[in-house]
């Protein structure tokens, strides 16, 4: 008796397993709609089309053969080669800047004493509410007047700080115990030490997660890049899919266009397809929700 009721309840537990376990499914299969939308439309024959004439409805998913037409014909359209080397080099080069920056300011922020501290940090929290398309004139009037207007310099120098990154350190830098930094200061280190051994160790989650969310935001950065660069050599991936859409005259070639965005977009599924567990556990472990 007892263990048909034990039975009873464990299959009765397992319910609201499943049930979530169901609806999770059907939410991630619904969120990957577009994908798969946009995958199946590039490999189907560039002469049919999605939306069907009176009488002949069309599929919008599924063509009647395979063909990498439509990728043969980007490819012809950009410098695809380029543009990744310059994405990339776009990417890296923020990131690393960043790194320092933020490690160094959320140091700051989370020990040091000086007059305005509060004060400064809140400034940098008031950034975060500032939309970016504010910035832009005031930024190109800036970069043109450095003379770094159309290099790659320019294109990266508005984004080597980050006020969201300076509070993920400085709240990170608070959570470390000030005893360790008080044994280290005892035992001769001094700040870079203290920085280098004591709170950098602790501080490798945040900075992970920091990295996938900055790779992803700049990779996908098209305004500045835009607005920024005029030379085929400085152009990003996002400005280039841009000449995709102006290779028709007689409407939207979708075809193409989605080929196009898989080839700007695969690099960042890659990205999260490899290091999907170590970007869910660095969010929690950062305390991001």
């Amino acid at each position: 008796m007892r263990a048909n009721t034990a039975t009873a309840l464990q299959a009765k537990s397992r319910w609201p397993n499943w049930i979530g376990a169901a609806l999770l499914t059907a939410a991630a299969l619904f969120w990957l709609i577009p994908l798969i939308w946009t995958v199946l439309v590039s490999i189907r024959p560039p002469d049919e089309p999605i939306v069907g004439t009176p009488g002949t409805p069309a599929n919008i998913f599924f063509g009647s053969t395979l063909t990498a037409t439509n990728f043969d014909q980007v490819f012809q359209v950009a410098d695809w080669r380029q543009l990744y080397l310059t994405s990339i080099i776009f990417v890296l080069g923020v990131l690393v800047v960043q790194l320092v920056t933020i490690t160094l300011a959320g140091y700051a922020f989370a020990r040091l004493k000086f007059v305005g501290r509060n004060i400064l940090f809140g400034l940098i929290l008031v950034q975060l509410m500032i939309p970016s398309a504010v910035l832009l004139v005031p930024n190109f009037l800036t970069i043109r007047s450095l003379g770094l207007y159309d290099t790659k310099l320019g294109l990266m120098l508005p984004f080597f700080g980050s006020s969201f990154g300076t509070f993920l350190m400085r709240q990170t830098f608070k959570q470390v115990p000030i005893d360790l930094e008080d044994a280290a200061r005892i035992d001769g280190a001094n700040w870079w030490q203290i920085l280098r051994h004591v709170y950098l160790p602790v501080s490798v989650p945040t900075l992970v997660a920091f990295s996938l969310v900055s790779i992803s935001a700049r990779w996908n950065e098209f305004l500045w890049p835009l607005i920024i660069t005029r030379s085929a050599e400085n152009r990003t991936l996002t400005v280039g899919l841009t000449q995709v859409l102006r290779t028709s005259e007689v409407g939207a070639l979708y075809g193409q266009i989605m080929a196009g965005v898989l080839i700007v977009i695969t690099p960042l599924l890659i990205l999260f397809l490899i290091f999907q567990r170590q970007f869910i556990s660095s969010f929690l472990r950062s305390g991001l929700k």
